[in-house]
């Protein structure tokens, strides 16, 4: 086996991979879209009978949709992770400052640590 034949065969695998996680990222936006379902089954008859022109004229005609779909999805599960942070971390900003004001009264954290955790707290 010479190097340019698995060079060539890595190559290949490589391709393989892509073309998996395109087809993974069009069938997910397809059935994310507000197509009604006969468009949604068109589309996937489209992309299995005619793969690679499917795919191309699927990324043209739905490109940027695609992409505003997928931005919105990730803005979705980034705000449900932050609302599971802070569920997890123990609640409200406003109860964090309440406890942090309670720590400086007690004399636990220094005027310089009470301010630069408050500030960081905040900026969250």
């Amino acid at each position: 086996m010479s190097l340019l034949h698995i060079f060539w065969s890595m190559l290949w695998f490589f391709l393989f991979v892509i073309w998996i996680w395109l087809l993974i990222t069009i069938f997910s936006d397809l059935f994310r879209s507000e197509m009604s379902g006969l468009a949604k089954a068109l589309w996937t008859l489209f992309i299995i009978v005619f793969p690679f022109l499917g795919v191309l004229i699927y990324l043209i005609v739905n490109g940027d949709d695609m992409q505003r779909r997928a931005m919105a999805h990730a803005a979705q599960v980034e705000q449900a992770q932050r609302a599971y942070i802070q569920e997890v971390a123990g609640g409200s900003i406003a109860e964090e400052l309440a406890k942090l004001a309670e720590l400086h009264d007690q004399g636990k954290l220094t005027d310089e640590e009470y301010e630069r955790l408050k500030a960081k707290l905040i900026a969250t």
